[in-house]
Order: C-alpha cells, then structure tokens, then sequence
C-alpha cells in the first residue's frame, strides 16, 4: 500500500472531514444547510490552524477568527457556543479520525506482519492527509480540560495497544523477536509523530510521505522479525516493494 492507494481507499479530504462534524454535531448547529456549514466550517477549520500555528490556539481570539474568515461573530457563533467548544470539536474528530483508520487497517488481514506494515502505514499516511489536525491536536493537547486531556491519553494508549497487539501476536507465532512491546510501540509512535511535527525537516531533504514510512518499516522490521521469519519472507506484498526482502 503506497500513499496514494491509501487516499482512494480512507476519503480524508478537508470536505470530507467538515461534512463528518457537520454531520456528527448537527443537532447543535443553527446552520441547517450541509453545503453551507460544510463549506463554512473548513473556513474555520483552516483559519484556527493558520492562526494557532503562529501564535497557539490560547492566545487566538474570536475577533482574530472573524477576521481571518470573513465571518461575523454572530455567524461563527452559528457553529459553535466557544471557543473552548471548538477547541473540543477538533480534538473529537482528530480522534474519531485516528480510529476509524487503524480499525479498518487492523481487520484487514490476520497476518502480524501484514498488520503492522498496514498499521504504521495507514498512520503515516492519514497523518500525512490531515497533518493540520494531527498538528494542531498534538500542540494544543496542553489546552484541554481534565475530561478531555484524558481522551487524548486514552487515545495515545489504545493506539500503543494495538501495536503491543500485533506484536504479541506475531512473536507467539515465531514472527517477532521476544522483547519489550510496549516500548518499541512507544519508539514507533514517536518516529510516526516526527513525520507530521517536523513536517519541513522532511520536505527540506525532499523525502516523500512514501519513502518515510518504508523506511519506518525497514527499521522495524529489521529490529522485530525473527531470523525465521526474515527467511521465510522472500517476496514483496502484491503491489509494494519489498522491505526485508528486497
């Protein structure tokens, strides 16, 4: 799987994520029209981050975001009640965005091997289609409240735990090395987190969202599989080149 099949396969387009919070808080919103509040609500959505961006979301205030959007104060009250709302629209769908992919990548094949590859892929990639909100969720996590901090570690935790998982798996079938999961899914997560906080580190040296995540791979690999397991993998995923194989 390379970047641009996982875009056909995971719709994560700016209009595709609005019109999920359209649809998610739509009971909440005045604005009735999906168009509209779609189209409006990316307004937002692309002001808060180019806002915060250069000088965080705390110092940001509704006047700025009326400014930067064009939109009235009464019409930006039309999506939301505050600021601190907004704020927990964002990290909700950041995390909805999050395990809706890794759900769909973690059921797609029982293979551990196959799983990880998928999963770590998967997470780059998603992060690579929405680095804003991946971006934004990660620097403003300081930001929340108690109830919604604790979201943001119960995320962080369950997407360690699916890697443990998968790791477990393959070791008790002879596919990974016996060592300390949980801290290489830690080292996984910081190498996938690199890619969408150091984001210019990455376009200076002119290395595609492809590249990174092989190499990811390749590193992984070479620290987890087994030497039986390395052998017995001779051929490349259908599609993909191959990482220890190759």
């Amino acid at each position: 799987m390379n970047y641009r099949e996982f875009q056909k396969t995971m719709n994560s387009s700016g209009e595709a994520i609005c019109k999920e919070v359209f649809l998610e808080n739509q009971d909440a919103i005045r604005i009735k029209k999906e168009k509209t509040a779609v189209k409006n609500f990316k307004k937002i959505f692309d002001a808060v981050f180019q806002i915060t961006y250069e000088k965080g979301f705390q110092a940001m205030s509704m006047r700025d975001l009326s400014s930067k959007t064009a939109m009235s104060m009464g019409a930006l009250y039309g999506y939301f009640k505050s600021k601190e709302e907004l704020l927990a629209i964002i990290q909700k769908q950041g995390r909805t965005m999050i395990q809706r992919v890794l759900e769909t990548f973690f059921h797609e094949s029982d293979d551990p091997v196959t799983r990880l590859r998928h999963l770590i892929k998967a997470h780059l990639f998603l992060s690579e289609a929405a680095r804003p909100w991946f971006y934004f969720t990660f620097m403003e996590a300081r930001n929340l409240s108690p109830a919604a901090l604790e979201s943001v570690i119960s995320l962080e935790e369950y997407t360690e735990d699916i890697l443990v998982t998968i790791l477990e798996q393959g070791e008790a079938q002879g596919l990974f090395i016996q060592r300390d999961h949980r801290l290489t899914a830690s080292i996984i997560k910081s190498m996938q987190q690199d890619w969408y906080l150091k984001r210019w580190k990455y376009t200076k040296r002119d290395i595609s969202v492809d590249y990174y995540a092989d190499y990811v791979l390749e590193v992984i690999e070479r620290f987890c599989l087994s030497p039986e397991a390395i052998e017995r993998r001779t051929s490349p995923e259908p599609g993909q080149a191959g990482i220890i194989a190759s």
